[in-house]
């Protein structure tokens, strides 16, 4: 696709993901328009595209009337990534403000239906699987699509918001031909990410030196972290290629305990100290990654970061960006807080 005659429309393009997509797509010549309110996304992640004109910013809250279209207005293409979201530590306990992420998605699609958005791409999750199928973690579980099905159950009010954006883009696709993608995104890290996302907590103790360590749950929780350009890689190929609703994993295949990551980044820091799991704090699944195969055939896409490479570009970023007493000061609120 030429991206250089498309009028581009990144919501949530202030934050962690949405400010690498934005990167991606103005570098491919895309007309980009971000709408952000700035409830936890950074301004200057977008500065510069600013300051030289090659991207239109507008602070909206989309949930406040006529914003959504306001936004949606003179667009091609909608990526949809505003959500009231953390890492597990937010999602579990805000659970009313993740739930207005259903009132945000449903008015999202319907001002780009209204529009005559041509293509609507969603920023969806791997919080939309079931609990019960991730319970193990002695099992080599990798999960596929279809097993999001009836009956539903998803992951907090954060997975089943999530969830009703899917199913709300399948319907407007099977009613009314709106050409629209799910993307369920899987663990996403990188720089630019914040502290109430795991890996990026687990190198901010690291950070200050924090002895003990502490590791959230018992440490036996496996992830599949994807570093965040594997992810915007995948969303605009979903953009190009996938029109009918379809959800889509987006995500390593590799298989990483919590405890081995924490490992992992005291020994890439140089810092030594005792690790403390803690199963009183939020943990989420104990058995997440997902199966990548569909993104293979629909997409010809496949994660390029493997997650140790990952690690070292994030500690770099964090440790070049980062100042220790302001983080040392912070960090309780940082680990819960947007």
């Amino acid at each position: 696709m030429d991206w250089s005659t498309q009028k581009v429309l990144v919501t949530g393009g202030c934050s962690f993901i949405g400010s690498h997509l934005v990167d991606a797509l103005v570098a491919r010549g895309a007309q980009v328009r971000v709408a952000d309110d700035l409830s936890s996304g950074r301004r200057e992640h977008i500065e510069r595209w600013i300051d030289l004109g090659r991207v239109e910013f507008v602070q909206h809250d989309l949930l406040e009337p006529g914003n959504a279209e306001r936004a949606v207005a003179g667009m091609d293409h909608v990526f949809h990534l505003a959500a009231n979201h953390g890492g597990r530590g937010y999602i579990d306990l805000h659970q009313a403000a993740c739930a207005t992420n259903l009132a945000l998605d449903g008015l999202m699609i319907r001002a780009a239906h209204r529009a005559g958005v041509h293509q609507f791409t969603f920023a969806s999750s791997g919080c939309v699987y079931p609990d019960h199928l991730q319970t193990d973690p002695s099992q080599e579980v990798y999960l596929t699509e279809d097993l999001v099905k009836p009956p539903y159950a998803s992951d907090n009010l954060y997975g089943w918001a999530k969830l009703m954006g899917e199913l709300t883009l399948r319907a407007y696709h099977q009613d009314y031909g709106f050409r629209c993608a799910s993307l369920r995104y899987f663990t996403a890290y990188g720089d630019r990410c914040l502290e109430n996302h795991a890996v990026i907590a687990m190198i901010a103790r690291a950070f200050v030196g924090q002895d003990p360590f502490v590791v959230w749950g018992t440490g036996e929780q496996i992830r599949n972290w994807t570093y965040v350009t594997d992810i915007v890689e995948g969303t605009i190929l979903a953009a190009e290629k996938v029109h009918d609703g379809t959800a889509i994993n987006l995500g390593t295949t590799e298989r990483t305990r919590v405890i081995d990551a924490a490992r992992m980044i005291l020994e890439r820091t140089g810092r030594t100290a005792r690790l403390q799991p803690d199963p009183s704090k939020p943990t989420g699944p104990y058995n997440r990654v997902c199966d990548n195969s569909l993104a293979q055939q629909r997409l010809g896409w496949a994660p390029k970061v493997g997650f140790s490479e990952g690690v070292d570009r994030t500690i770099k970023w964090y440790f070049e960006t980062k100042q220790r007493e302001q983080v040392a000061s912070s960090l309780d609120r940082l680990l819960t807080e947007r």
